[in-house]
């Protein structure tokens, strides 16, 4: 049976029976539907987004209509990655490439391309200030902007996400994807706390 482990990039690496996949302390493992559909429950559903869009050979999305079908289609994409490679879904460009210019063929695949190119600057948009009033990114950061900080009991509470969801999301989405700057410390009592460093205000 294969084993699939999921970073807080949403990179997925899978291996074989008998094979041993190394393990962070932010990432999942799933081996079954069942156990990929309950780590979902915990996820955002941009992730669910993200790990589609991350896996090669599929046209990217940009919802889906509910989390059940996400799963699903996620789990049947992922049983043809290689179990005997190993190989992190991250590192495909080249695949990636290879499907796109097939893609090209039809006017969606063609949108779907030029969607994946444009994903950065969209990103940086978002950054720059676009953000939905409202939404759990914007409350996110706006608690990130305080002086003082903001905890990870604080952030759970807010978002209704667990520990590792939180700190993929800070790590991931807010980190590397916006290019913000998180300052993690901890306070006398050990509490976690997070801090964004020189961030604009109208973000």
């Amino acid at each position: 049976m294969k084993t699939f482990i999921i970073d807080n990039e949403n990179n997925i690496t899978v291996s074989g029976a008998g094979e041993t996949v190394p393990e962070t302390e932010d990432s999942e493992k799933f081996k079954t539907k069942d156990e990929l559909q309950l780590a979902a429950e915990a996820w955002p559903a941009d992730r669910l987004v993200e790990v589609w869009n991350g896996i090669p050979g599929f046209t990217p999305v940009r919802k889906f209509t509910d989390r059940k079908t996400a799963v699903t289609r996620i789990w049947k994409a992922i049983q043809s990655l290689d179990g005997g490679a190993g190989q992190p879904t991250a590192d495909v460009a080249r695949e990636l490439a290879e499907a796109g210019k097939k893609a090209a063929r039809v006017k969606k695949g063609t949108r779907a391309k030029t969607a994946a190119k444009t994903g950065k600057s969209s990103r940086k948009a978002k950054a720059a200030g676009t953000l939905r009033e409202g939404s759990k990114t914007a409350k996110i950061l706006s608690l990130l902007r305080q002086p003082k900080g903001v905890t990870l009991r604080e952030l759970m509470k807010v978002t209704g996400w667990m520990a590792h969801s939180v700190r993929g999301f800070l790590s991931g989405s807010v980190g590397k994807k916006m290019g913000l700057t998180v300052e993690s410390t901890k306070r006398e009592d050990g509490e976690r706390l997070y801090r964004l460093c020189g961030a604009p205000h109208d973000l």
